[in-house]
This record gives C-alpha cells, structure tokens and sequence, in this order.
C-alpha cells in the first residue's frame, strides 16, 4: 500500500513540474498562461515538482506568494508526513 502512495505522489509531482515549465513556455511565447490561483494549488499536492518547477524552469521565483508559499507548503507537508508516520506509522 505504501509503494502505491509513494508512486502516485511521484507522479502527482512530475504533472505539477510539467505545469509550472509549460506555464514558463507559455510566458514566453505570450500565449495563454495557468492562472497563479492554479499553480498554486497544485503546489498543495505536489510541493516538491512545484518547487524544482520554479528553480528549473527560473518560473515564478520574483513573486513572493510562490518564492514563499511554496517552499512554506513544502514543509508543512514534510511535518504531515512526519507526524503521520509517528502517530499512526503511516
């Protein structure tokens, strides 16, 4: 069951990088872009795709609400993850 959960998360973050590169490509060429609102939330549920989109792609990382909120979201799933595993030893 775990290996199942570990598995999903890895390709919940690989969509969420996938997105923040698409969105850079897409302000590069003017076109249509994801709105921040969507970004955002797929950071909740892929922090650490989201957080290497923004230092690979150089995306988002001049705005405060993701320079922040990202790596925010990523430690507060990283103490989920560990009280869950010491509460319940998820």
């Amino acid at each position: 069951m775990n290996q199942n959960i570990i598995i999903i998360y890895l390709i919940i973050n690989l969509i969420v990088f996938a997105l923040y590169g698409i969105d850079k490509k897409k302000a590069k060429n003017h076109a249509w872009r994801i709105p921040e609102s969507t970004l955002l939330l797929a950071a909740v549920f892929g922090a650490p795709g989201a957080l290497l989109g923004m230092i690979f792609f150089h995306h988002k990382t001049r705005k405060a609400k993701f320079a922040v909120g990202v790596p925010a979201i990523l430690i507060i799933e990283i103490a989920l993850v560990l009280f869950l595993r010491d509460r319940i030893g998820f």
